[in-house]
């Protein structure tokens, strides 16, 4: 007598499910590699403003000559003196200074931007070469002894990006029961520790910065609650697909435009404009603002910032009517109902963990 054996699952049911699975990795691959090729692979500057020093005939055909040759690449104007192009670049109205002479100077800041000051010193050094005189190069606000190249401010907003986006699977997910102001508690705790854990990463860990270590916790936080608050209430519309949302959001829109890498004037114009009101360029320019630029133009960044937290407010007070208005909407989920909600809970928290 022959005994039949269970066939197990399902197969053109789970195969079904894990390819509705793969979507998501398979949007997230051509995302990433639209933003990060799209933001990094060609750099060219474009309207990259430079000064040249001093007020003659001379002065003035030089700075008309780039101007040309650049076909605009460069924005190049002429200033009176060394003060001034020194001020301008400390108020970041300008990336590079060039003052002419028998002993050429190039007056840079690298606290600006590091690739910036790159682009400028390989402009000017093929001018001086051409009078056969060596360049000197003056960094007039430099960074940190930590962060060499400029570029730590910039994989600091990834941690703190990291730290934040993940949380919102997990609160999310595992919280998804939970009421929203309870989530909301999460989340707002939640920032706290990843901004902390920031600025331990900026200051005594790594030296990333040299001052301004507050100023640096308090835009950490902010921008950390912004995306947990953002991502939060997005949960209750998103649900399994919150993790490719806030990626969009916070990895693929957000590391293309911060200006960490590079600033809008090397990239294309799309990238550019999000650097005007994203929330990783109010943090990457916020932070080189305080620490670099003796706070000039520190308020509108922090504003950026604000403005973002508020949004991500805003979506959470969103969120938690319309929770209720499905809950009253719903006696009560079945247990079937409940159990499919844990399944793809437990899914989403480890596709964020995945990634």
């Amino acid at each position: 007598m022959e005994v039949s054996v269970s066939a197990g699952p399902n197969t053109r049911g789970a195969l079904k499910h894990v390819l509705g699975h793969l979507l998501t990795p398979l949007l997230m691959c051509i995302g990433m590699g639209l933003a990060y090729l799209g933001a990094f692979h060609a750099p060219e500057p474009h309207d990259l403003r430079v000064d040249v020093v001093g007020s003659g005939p001379a002065t003035r055909v030089l700075a008309q000559s780039l101007q040309d040759k650049g076909a605009g690449a460069l924005d190049v104007r002429t200033v009176a003196d060394r003060e001034t192009a020194v001020t301008a670049l400390r108020e970041q109205g300008s990336f590079g200074a060039y003052v002419p002479g028998e002993k050429p100077e190039l007056l840079v800041a690298s606290g600006s931007s590091d690739t910036s000051a790159m682009a400028v010193e390989k402009v000017f050094t093929e001018v001086a070469a051409a009078q056969d005189a060596p360049l000197k190069v003056t960094d007039v606000a430099p960074t940190a002894s930590g962060d060499p190249t400029g570029q730590g401010v910039f994989f600091l907003l990834v941690a703190l990006s990291i730290g934040a986006y993940a949380s919102v699977a997990v609160i999310g997910g595992a919280g998804a029961v939970l009421p929203m102001r309870i989530r909301v508690l999460l989340a707002a705790g939640m920032s706290f520790v990843v901004s902390l854990v920031g600025t331990l990463f900026a200051g005594p860990v790594f030296h990333l910065v040299d001052r301004g270590l507050g100023g640096v916790w308090a835009m950490s936080w902010l921008y950390a609650a912004g995306i947990l608050l953002v991502g939060v209430g997005l949960h209750t519309f998103l649900r399994r697909w919150t993790t490719l949302g806030v990626m969009v959001l916070f990895v693929m829109l957000n590391f293309t435009s911060s200006g960490g890498i590079y600033r809008p004037e090397l990239q294309p114009g799309f990238f550019g404009a999000l650097h005007a009101f994203w929330n990783g360029a109010g943090f990457v320019e916020g932070v080189r603002a305080h620490v670099y630029f003796g706070g000039h133009d520190l308020g509108g960044n922090v504003i950026v910032l604000a403005l973002w937290l508020l949004a991500g407010a805003a979506l959470v007070a969103v969120a938690g009517l319309t929770e209720k208005r499905r809950a009253k909407a719903v006696a009560g989920p079945s247990v079937e109902g409940a159990g499919e909600e844990k399944a793809e809970a437990e899914e989403e928290m480890e596709e964020a963990v995945a990634v």
